[in-house]
């Protein structure tokens, strides 16, 4: 036979089984699909950033050297004084330069104190309008602010939330609040990605946000006419040579290093998704070996004739693999297109949400359809390569006998014993992670536990299939009588077709009964930790740590006798240095003396209340241990951009705990003593602790008190432990959103596993029915054999989850999450959700093999 004979035999068998083909390539343009909206949706967002962060940068841009260490922990932008402006315009080359006046530690309200800040993340910016910002913005109405009672907002804010000409806004900053009056809106000429921008005149922006005037927090340098930026630069470098040292970036540096630091948040997105995308095809894949493994079944007949003609083992497996390659082609080319449409529908989603994409900015680069297409193609052809290969292998005798009902097929002895090794091996894995005395050195395991488990749990699929779908049956099917033992033969049949259908099915659940265990069992540890641990009634965060104004009003509520007491915890950076030399960057708790009795810490070593004193700290067991540390060493310790002190190590606290693990102390007092006034940081947290029969009382005080600052939060315990649990719920039901689509190809491989099956039993259905087998006793069969598969699969799915969940849960209590949880109402619902999965599965099955006509199916060969 040749070539061009292959060649139109595949294409003739490809479009003659076209339906059976069709869900097949619905798995494949699916995964497809998820790939390329990934690619396309994150690459619009990488041009989106760097539009917009090389439409604002200017020529050469000069700021603080350390403009990106202090600034959020003070509530005070780094600044550089006014002096450096003079300089800059001196240097050669300059056309311009102007200072700015930035920050992003704020938050904007209106007049019913809601916050105009976007909910997405984006920042809320506040600063002086310069003519650099006429590079991506222009006023649409009003004018720029022109003293401390005028402010200008950006058009989105102000459609967003309604706000209008004359309307009063209201700036918290770390110096106060500044109360003004909208004068002016700008629109942005590029995509605002989201965030909210307020101006003020420069004066107002340097007394409000920096706390003093005379600075800036940089200065934009535009060029002279044939100056290139790179040469600016070194004119301003030399300039400023003898004036300090300063950060100094040309445009493109300046857009460069804003768009890193977006592109690592946006690269964890990507690979995270493309990690599902992975998952989902690897389900794909057993679709399509179960869909080809069945058509060469149906096929043997005339496989033999063509083999008996003169076709050779390779020209069969080639007619085959060119069905494969058909499609791989038609779902990868169809799943890119969905895949951009995919990508536009995640912009308009986003956009809902307050981050406005532009579709104008869409980005498909020639690499994104090639990824998709290569990968669709070549895991189509590659899981449809066991089936052409068994394709080849038939004799043309045995399939002239043969009346294209394959025989049963049972799992071989060879294949068991693989993957009865690989399973035992993984479970060996999982027992060394558990015995780890580090996480990391678990983690491996563990990563080696989960593979070897699944792809022997794979293996091993038929075997078990023998045995969970007889148990199976035995509880469920022995109701339906006849019926019911005719759908556990037909589940039982062919145990290797059962066993890949289920095993599609089995990835996605044991993701899911994984993720369940670890988040319920860290939301229950973290609760166990929070009662043995905190003794504060009240927990007090803010966004971006809690400002000045909060946390004097939190304090006043002390006074009025309603807590007992209120605790400020600081956290500051420092470098500490043992006796022995050994130098380490730490981030010091500086706290209220109070702060022993809102967190429990046990001290292995002196006493954790003389950490407290004068010039005095603790550290961590495992610090300690590390630098063979005692009480009554003394630390030298450098304050960032402060003095250095010499503190006694009055305590060693267990690092047996999920909270706080590793901290080391001091007073508040001791930390100020060797800070500057403007470097001493924000409340991260507080807490206080309600007067005796005074808790309703002092709770509702504490949120009186802050209620003029939307972002400080005042919790009680229950609230804290409900806003844990919710969070990981949040985190939780996105990563079971994304599962889903390897779920949902799962199930279309359910649905065409017992699509192809009723056409292979088309003879055979049609003689049950010619002996009285009614069409409702039929389809129930169908049904049932559709539940037997989708159980099967649950089972092995949420048994091996809940033994990878429950092996983490012993990593994580290396952390201090030592409380192991299986959410048994989640593992319950979806082991009983997956029953209605089979329902769903064989609803097209099952009313195709009841419209058979049944003296045709008795004549089909």
């Amino acid at each position: 036979m040749s070539a061009n004979t292959v060649m139109k035999t595949s294409l003739r068998n490809f479009f003659a089984h076209k339906g059976r083909m069709a869900l097949s390539a619905v798995a494949v343009l699916l995964s497809v699909a998820f790939v390329t909206g990934t690619l396309v949706f994150t690459d619009t967002m990488d041009k989106t950033f760097d539009k917009l962060f090389t439409a604002t940068a200017s020529d050469v841009t000069v700021s603080p050297k350390d403009s990106e260490s202090e600034g959020s922990a003070t509530g005070r932008p780094e600044s550089l004084p006014a002096s450096v402006l003079a300089t800059v315009k001196q240097a050669d080359g300059v056309k311009s330069a102007e200072g700015a006046v930035s920050s992003m530690d704020v938050t904007v309200v209106n007049a019913d104190n809601e916050n105009m800040g976007s909910e997405n993340g984006a920042p809320t910016i506040a600063g002086n309008w310069t003519t650099n910002d006429l590079r991506s913005m222009e006023i649409t109405s009003g004018h720029a602010p022109r003293g401390p009672t005028e402010v200008m907002v950006d058009a989105d804010t102000a459609k967003k939330h309604h706000l209008k000409m004359g309307d009063e806004l209201r700036t918290i900053a770390v110096t106060g609040d500044i109360r003004a009056k909208i004068v002016g809106i700008a629109s942005f000429t590029v995509t605002n990605p989201g965030a909210a921008v307020v101006y003020f005149d420069t004066a107002t922006a340097q007394r409000e946000l920096i706390g003093k005037t005379g600075q800036f927090t940089q200065i934009n340098v535009a060029a002279a006419a044939g100056v290139s930026d790179a040469e600016l630069k070194r004119h301003v470098t030399a300039e400023l040579a003898s004036s300090g040292t300063y950060k100094i970036q040309t445009q493109q540096q300046t857009a460069d290093a804003n768009a890193s630091d977006v592109g690592s948040f946006m690269d964890v997105i990507k690979y995270a998704l493309l990690g599902f995308a992975g998952i989902a095809f690897l389900v794909g894949i057993f679709l399509i070996i179960n869909t080809f493994s069945m058509l060469v079944a149906q096929r043997t007949r005339e496989i033999g004739l063509m083999r008996a003609i003169g076709s050779s083992r390779k020209q069969v497996n080639r007619s085959v693999l060119v069905e494969a390659l058909l499609l791989g082609v038609v779902g990868s080319v169809v799943g890119v297109g969905a895949g951009v449409g995919l990508a536009v529908g995640l912009m308009k989603l986003m956009s809902s949400m307050g981050m406005d994409l532009s579709t104008d900015d869409l980005t498909v680069k020639w690499t994104t359809p090639a990824i998709g297409l290569l990968l669709g193609i070549v895991v189509t052809v590659l899981a449809a390569y066991l089936p052409a290969r068994r394709a080849g292998k038939v004799s043309p005798m045995a399939a002239l006998r043969d009346a294209g009902t394959p025989a049963d097929v049972k799992a071989g002895p060879v294949r068991a014993a693989i993957g009865l090794v690989l399973t035992g091996g993984g479970g060996f894995a999982l027992y060394l992670a558990t015995q780890a005395d580090k996480a990391s050195q678990g983690s491996l395991w563990l990563g080696v536990g989960i593979v070897a488990s699944l792809i022997g749990f794979v293996v091993v699929g038929p075997l078990l299939a023998g045995i969970v779908v007889r148990v199976i049956s035995a509880v469920l099917l022995r109701f339906f009588g006849p019926v019911g033992r005719m759908a556990e033969r037909n589940a039982l049949r062919n145990p290797r077709r059962t066993g890949a259908t289920g095993a599609a099915l089995m990835i996605g659940l044991a993701l899911v009964a994984c993720l369940s265990v670890v988040g319920s069992s860290m939301v229950a540890s973290a609760t166990d930790q929070l009662d043995k641990s905190v003794g504060a009634d009240f927990i007090v965060e803010g966004q971006g740590g809690i400002k000045p104004q909060a946390a004097n009003a939190l304090k006043a509520v002390e006074k009025d006798g309603l807590v007992s007491h209120v605790t400020e915890v600081k956290w500051v950076k420092a470098t500490v240095t043992t006796p022995g030399g050994a130098k380490e960057e730490q981030e010091l708790s500086a706290a209220s003396p109070s702060y022993t009795q809102d967190l429990r810490r046990e001290a292995t070593s002196g006493e954790l209340s003389a950490a407290y004193g004068k010039n005095a700290m603790s550290v961590g067991s495992e610090f300690a241990e590390r630098n063979h540390l005692k009480v009554g060493d003394t630390m030298t310790v450098a304050f960032a951009h402060g003095s250095t002190a010499k503190l006694k190590l009055a305590a060693i606290t267990s690092d047996d705990t999920a909270f706080d693990k590793g901290a080391m102390y001091t007073n508040i007092a001791t930390a100020e003593q060797y800070l500057p006034k403007d470097r001493v940081p924000l409340n991260g947290m507080m807490f206080a602790k309600a007067a005796d029969g005074k808790a309703d009382a002092a709770y509702k005080a504490l949120k009186k008190s802050v209620a003029a600052d939307p972002t400080v939060k005042v919790k009680d315990q229950t609230d804290y432990k409900e806003t844990l649990k919710d969070q990981v719920g949040q985190l939780l039901n996105m990563i079971y959103g994304l599962l889903a689509l390897a779920i949902i190809v799962a199930v279309l491989g359910v649905v065409n596993t017992l699509a192809l099956s009723v056409v292979e039993r088309t003879r055979e259905i049609g003689l049950m029915r010619a002996i009285g087998l009614s069409r409702r006793q039929l389809r129930r069969m169908i049904r049932l054999e559709s539940v037997v598969i989708a159980l099967f699969g649950a089972l092995l799915g949420l048994g091996l989850g809940m033994g990878w969940g429950a092996t983490a849960q012993k990593l994580l209590a290396l952390e201090g999450l030592g409380v192991l949880e299986i959410p048994w109402p989640t593992i319950i619902g979806v082991f009983i959700a997956s029953a209605f999965v089979g329902l769903f599965a064989a609803l097209i099955p099952a009313f195709r093999a009841g419209r058979m006509n049944v003296l045709n199916a008795i004549a089909t060969d």
